[in-house]
């Protein structure tokens, strides 16, 4: 399973290590991903998303129902 947010879309990043004496080494910067499972009313039905802790927070603020009418708008959820 791939480390993609299934709400945002957010992936992993790719940068550099930077040591003391300056030299770069490639490294990756993971999103932080939990599992989490949601009720969703409308569907009457619980849904398993994989969601970044920033997402979270959206669903908090926005509510569930239009978080996944969004993602499913922009097609990270099917």
């Amino acid at each position: 399973m791939s480390r993609v947010c299934q709400l945002t879309g957010k992936r992993v990043m790719v940068g550099n290590n930077v040591s003391h004496s300056n030299q770069k080494t490639k490294r990756k910067f993971y999103p932080n991903l939990v599992k989490k499972k949601f009720f969703l009313p409308e569907e009457k039905e619980f849904i398993t998303l994989r969601v970044s802790t920033s997402a979270l927070r959206t669903i908090n603020k926005n509510g569930i129902t239009a978080c996944v009418k969004e993602a499913r708008a922009k097609g990270y959820l099917k």
